[in-house]
């Protein structure tokens, strides 16, 4: 039962310490405040890391080329290594049960396109139908590049979100003609892209009709491949590590290239790289968690110094009580209340403004990399209740000390 003039008297004895009470107080109060807004922004970094993985999949190796540095088997350095259609043919088929989605690419920087009396240079891709899952590309009206248009070589174009702003001016660009470098490529699709603006500015053309209007021959410039998940994710980086260092091998072989020239062929695995940052988060939160917890342990110090003080001050009071037939167990949760009535309402104070601090300053924050800062409500009490906990276990010893005070040594106490 909740009694009105206990906690009164309890507030009334720590009024007396006003000071000391409101040092520990803030102690408490600034502990809880500091993990709130530590998890907080930890957070946020895990929701910053995540979307920029979010923009392509993460599942993902991407394969690129570039000069040898190295001699090898009579060949000198300084050649550049050229994929072909046929390297991508073969590595699709022999790794194929490990393959999700795949592309090869053919792309033109800086390419002129122009709607009517609007130009600009954008990135022109040629591309195959997977791309559009690997880049996570959402398709706002029409459709993305088939098997069909690759097949025949169709003169069509998918322009992203950017592009279309620019060009169309509002109008519909569906089955709108647009000039790549003087040649008409019908639109048949408007993408929207995660990555934002500057993946939406590019338009996707098929592979084929890339390579032939661009006169690139069978060339392609780079391979990507999602590699097929597991439900156990060290498995799924293992599976993708491995695969993305037999690409890299059979890729060596192919282009006679020494197998320790790293500049030659390049193979990413975002896979491996997302379980780097995951960890390196896990890393992060854990240093916030610990000094966090660090700085309430220091509260909680200081709630069992003031208790001590209080004890120290009111001996000749509890000298009294027990005199008058008051038992230890009496004794032991008076001093308890009182410490679980600072931790709690310090711990209250700061768990509210932590919170409060995340909601006003969170939304204000624009950076890559945090994102959306706030901190789980429900591990946010429980660490208060902890604290509460803890509170009145800092309170147990100078209540166990003053439960062993013998009354007539604290009535001759001055």
């Amino acid at each position: 039962m909740f009694d009105i003039e206990r906690w009164q008297e309890i507030f009334e004895t720590l009024s007396k310490n006003k000071l000391r009470t409101f040092l520990t107080g803030l102690s408490v109060a600034s502990g809880i405040f500091i993990l709130v807004v530590l998890l907080g922004f930890s957070k946020g970094i895990e929701n910053g890391v995540k979307s920029q993985f979010e923009q392509d999949a993460t599942n993902l190796i991407t394969v690129w080329t570039g000069v040898t540095t190295k001699g090898y088997k009579g060949l000198n350095p300084g050649r550049y290594i050229q994929m072909k259609n046929d390297n991508f043919e073969m590595i699709s088929q022999k790794y194929e049960d490990n393959i999700e989605y795949k592309t090869s690419l053919y792309a033109i920087w800086g390419a002129e396109v122009a709607y009517k009396n609007e130009t600009g240079n954008y990135r022109v891709r040629g591309a195959m139908p997977d791309h559009q899952f690997i880049e996570n590309a959402e398709i706002e009206s029409g459709r993305f590049v088939n098997q069909s248009d690759l097949s025949d070589n169709r003169k069509v174009a998918v322009i992203g979100r950017k592009l279309k702003q620019d060009l169309f001016k509002g109008e519909d660009p569906i089955d709108k003609n647009i000039s790549i470098f003087g040649m008409n490529f019908k639109v048949i699709g408007v993408f929207v892209d995660p990555g934002g603006e500057r993946e939406e500015q590019q338009a996707y053309i098929p592979l084929t009709t890339s390579q032939k209007v661009f006169n690139a021959g069978d060339n392609i410039r780079n391979m990507l491949f999602t590699v097929k998940m597991s439900d156990n994710f060290d498995e799924a980086v293992a599976l993708s590590q491995s695969m993305a260092n037999a690409v890299e091998t059979e890729l060596k072989l192919m282009h006679t290239v020494a197998p320790d020239d790293t500049s030659a062929v390049r193979v990413f695995n975002t896979l491996e790289e997302a379980k780097k940052i995951y960890s390196l988060i896990g890393m992060i939160q854990s240093v916030f968690w610990f000094v966090g917890i660090g700085t309430i342990i220091a509260g909680i110090v200081g709630v069992g110094n003031i208790m001590l003080i209080i004890v120290k001050e009111r001996t000749k009071e509890i000298g009294i009580r027990k005199a008058l037939g008051a038992l230890p167990m009496s004794i032991v949760g008076m001093i308890i209340q009182e410490a679980v009535f600072v931790t709690m309402f310090a711990g209250l104070f700061g768990l509210i403004f932590g919170l409060g601090l995340l909601e006003l300053v969170g939304p204000q924050i624009e950076s890559d990399f945090i994102k959306y800062p706030q901190v789980d409500f429900n591990i946010a009490l429980t660490t208060v209740f902890l604290l509460v906990i803890a509170g009145a276990l800092a309170g147990f010893i100078p209540a166990y000390r003053a439960a062993k005070i013998k009354p007539i040594v604290a009535l001759r106490d001055e």
